[in-house]
């Protein structure tokens, strides 16, 4: 399987499965133009997440994203874009209103990387350390609230995180439980969902794992409304379960998506979609029946900071299809 943080995986190293000829991008083109006159009646909507375009500003991700065609942006809270304590009012006030005239929406803020304080992963929900697990804590208060004044929906965390030496899993779900249940609070009063990512390598990383952890929450009526999952379909892929049997096994309880491909050696590294194995026709059949009324589809592939637009403009030709 073989995790990727972010940080290692930015430099686009590892070679596509295989490179596109100019013909066939230029035909994929000319489908993705095609098809956009219909974009308004389509039942998903698509983002592109920012973490791709730590190389600008987020008033330059915002234009760019915005040129690139999609209907709205994964704001990526952490360093070079909004890291809430470096964010001030007015920064605020001119993302929305940059927002607003290129006509992008907020699809979800990305509160998983915290390289502000530390890196990818760390500090976790599940640091044996108080202290480092309160830094995750308040980071992710900070984000909800964040969140909100951006418009976005949801916000998206680590599944707890690492498990350290000595540590059981029974120890770090019980952390994970309770940092959670100290910030619903904060997800209710800011109306912002607050969803957790299964990733490759953490604590959570498949989907009875979900299952099992979210039991917890059985019968809490506010974890049943601000709590949920953030369902990435390549980090399935690479624990070697099918993101289709997935879309249709949580039916009703997906509350954001990001999508990218992986190669079919399913090491975790994130691909432009129809690049790697991923069988996306499968995934949008099951998808269109699982109550997914959210809508936002998200590319992520912060994998590519070298050449985002490129990337940007090939996802989005790639998904427009399955709109």
């Amino acid at each position: 399987m073989g995790a990727v943080c972010p940080c290692a995986a930015a430099t686009g190293s590892r070679p596509r499965k295989s490179e596109r000829a100019n013909t066939d991008f230029a035909i994929s083109r000319f489908r993705g133009q095609a098809a956009i006159r219909n974009f308004g009646s389509m039942p998903f909507k698509l983002a592109f997440a920012s973490n791709a375009m730590k190389r600008y500003s987020l008033d330059e991700a915002i234009d760019l994203v915005a040129d690139a065609g999609y209907q709205g942006i994964e704001i990526l809270l952490d360093p070079p874009h909004a890291f809430p304590p470096h964010v001030k009012d007015a920064d605020i006030k001119r993302w929305r209103e940059k927002l607003a005239a290129r006509k992008l929406a907020v699809s979800n803020c990305n509160a998983f990387m915290l390289y502000g304080i530390e890196g990818c992963h760390r500090p976790s929900w599940c640091e044996k350390d108080p202290a480092r697990r309160k830094l995750r804590v308040e980071h992710t208060r900070q984000c909800l609230y964040l969140a909100q004044q951006l418009g976005a929906p949801t916000i998206s965390t680590e599944p707890g995180g690492p498990i350290d030496p000595g540590v059981t899993r029974q120890q770090a779900a019980d952390w994970f439980e309770q940092g959670l249940r100290s910030v619903l609070p904060d997800a209710q009063k800011a109306g912002v969902r607050l969803c957790i990512e299964p990733e490759p390598g953490l604590l959570i990383e498949k989907a009875g794992e979900y299952d099992d952890f979210m039991a917890r929450f059985a019968g809490d009526p506010v974890a049943d409304k601000w709590l949920g999952l953030n369902f990435d379909v390549g980090h399935f892929y690479c624990v070697s379960e099918d993101p289709a049997a997935n879309a249709r096994r949580f039916a009703n309880r997906i509350h954001h998506i990001q999508i990218e491909d992986i190669a079919a050696d399913r090491v975790h590294f994130h691909l432009v979609p129809g690049d790697g194995a991923i069988d996306f026709d499968a995934f949008f059949r099951e998808l269109r029946g699982a109550g997914y009324d959210n809508g936002w589809i998200t590319v992520e592939l912060y994998t590519f900071e070298h050449k985002a637009i490129e990337v940007a403009k090939r996802a989005r030709d790639f998904l427009l299809k399955y709109l």
